[in-house]
């Protein structure tokens, strides 16, 4: 592939839910965002990293995030090279994936996905509500729990932000106009790091680690 494979790591949050910027949190004798940035540059060909404003100094191949997650990708995006042919979305918050996980994501894309995401199966039971009151339960066999790292054709990627639409996730806006977003397996190990208890769990699966 003539540009290759590009990841933008997504540390540019403001920590709100966490209390603190839970990406410079230590994780073992690394920070978390070390363990996110390592695993995409063992699995890519190059890495933009993105981070809040006035920390760009600290990190290599660093550039300011945007006042939203879409917006920080799209400023990631900026940076990738336009020859690239895969971009590999991934959110620092989570530190856990390993490469066989980029690898899976970035063989669907080239088999011919636009996208592809990691997904695991809903295990608990799901129900719809308005406030305290339960409107509905849904049928967990068609649903599913949506992981990064997400691949994407570059150009579709492109295509997908020039919209300057806003999502949770880059795959939703490549549904938007209509591109084709495959599945893969997840990982159980990759969990986001949302509380401080989160960091203590993926410390202990880090000391457990084959």
């Amino acid at each position: 592939m003539m540009g290759g494979v590009w990841a933008i790591v997504l540390a540019g949050g403001s920590g709100s839910r966490f209390g603190s910027l839970k990406q410079f949190e230590p994780l073992g004798d690394r920070r978390v965002l070390d363990w996110s940035v390592a695993a995409a540059r063992a699995a890519c060909d190059g890495t933009v990293v993105v981070v809040p404003a006035g920390l760009e100094g600290g990190e290599d191949g660093a550039v300011t995030g945007g006042p939203s997650r879409s917006g920080s990708v799209r400023a990631g995006l900026a940076a990738v090279p336009l020859d690239a042919e895969v971009v590999v979305v991934h959110d620092a918050a989570r530190p856990l994936a390993g490469a066989d996980l980029y690898a899976r994501v970035v063989a669907a894309v080239r088999a011919g996905g636009d996208a592809a995401i990691p997904v695991l199966a809903v295990s608990d039971t799901i129900k719809r509500v308005a406030g305290t009151l339960v409107v509905e339960t849904l049928d967990r066999s068609a649903l599913v729990a949506v992981q990064t790292p997400q691949a994407f054709r570059a150009d579709v990627l492109r295509q997908a932000h020039a919209t300057g639409a806003e999502a949770t996730d880059d795959a939703a806006l490549v549904e938007a106009i209509g591109g084709k977003v495959v599945t893969v397996e997840g990982d159980r190990r990759n969990l986001k790091l949302t509380t401080r208890h989160d960091v203590a769990v993926a410390l202990a699966l880090l000391r457990t680690a084959p």
